[in-house]
């Protein structure tokens, strides 16, 4: 992915309005990293700085630049709300006349649904990990027991006796 996003890189240099850029957290980077969230490497963020979100698409460079060219521009927010539509407009505005307290409970409960959507989706797959690793060394378990009884033997027996039976039918 590295040499995708280095091109990436190198097309969007003398962009004035979207920035792609790379943040090593592990030195002087970390308090970034640290701030937005980063737990691995490598994680693409994007979005309004004050408010990054992480990126899910593709990584080969097609997909990247695609997704840069689309979404790397000025976007309606608080600080450029002349980029909105009403509707936005009239969210921002509702938004901006609640209560601080207001705002960051509605953001806590929002962080807090989806860290448990997050939760219970691992969850499940571990269940489903742990089900499909039954239900594989069930099925491992039944066919090693019926060729230990034998089904190797019996297919030998069998074909060599349809061979026979051949045999004595051409001779007649």
């Amino acid at each position: 992915m590295k040499p995708a996003w280095d091109k990436l890189m190198k097309e969007f240099a003398d962009s004035s309005t979207a920035l792609v850029a790379d943040v090593d957290c592990t030195s002087d980077g970390k308090p970034l990293c640290d701030s937005n969230g980063v737990q691995g490497f490598p994680t693409l963020k994007w979005g309004d700085p004050s408010a990054m979100e992480k990126y899910e698409g593709g990584r080969d460079y097609d997909a990247l630049k695609r997704f840069a060219e689309n979404n790397l521009k000025p976007m309606c927010s608080p600080g450029n709300i002349d980029l909105c539509d009403d509707d936005q407009t009239v969210a921002i505005e509702a938004l901006q006349g609640m209560s601080m307290d207001d705002l960051k409970s509605e953001i806590e409960n929002g962080d807090e649904t989806i860290a448990q959507a997050e939760k219970d989706f691992k969850d499940s797959v571990s269940e489903l990990q742990a089900k499909y690793q039954k239900l594989m060394s069930d099925k491992d378990e039944t066919i090693a027991n019926i060729k230990d009884d034998g089904l190797g033997l019996k297919k030998a027996v069998l074909a060599h006796r349809m061979k026979m039976d051949k045999a004595g039918k051409d001779e007649l």
